[in-house]
């Protein structure tokens, strides 16, 4: 059985860092990050707590391939990509139903 997966983008409040994540359960992952469960991380170290971007693919590894994808791109491209979805940069956690 295949299962699906979520490809996001996570910033801080002054959205000049970001974090490129994938995921099989979006609202799991990302309470993760927000109650920062774990501290160590990149997202805990540079408070990226707030989802600006998410796309979900029928494949984890279609997500895993566009993760790789995104890591790689320049920041204007991925403010462009927040930008065509989420223009008021908005925490769309809160928009994600259980």
């Amino acid at each position: 059985m295949q299962y699906g997966g979520t490809v996001y983008i996570l910033t801080n409040k002054h959205h000049n860092v970001f974090y490129i994540g994938v995921t099989s359960n979006l609202m799991a992952r990302i309470y993760e990050h927000k109650d920062k469960f774990y501290p160590n991380s990149f997202s805990a170290k540079y408070n990226c707590n707030k989802l600006v971007y998410y796309e979900s693919f029928p494949r984890i590894e279609e997500a895993i391939v566009m993760e790789k994808r995104l890591k790689k791109w320049k920041k204007e491209w991925k403010i462009r990509l927040i930008n065509s979805i989420n223009p008021n940069w908005v925490d769309l956690y809160d928009d994600l139903s259980p």
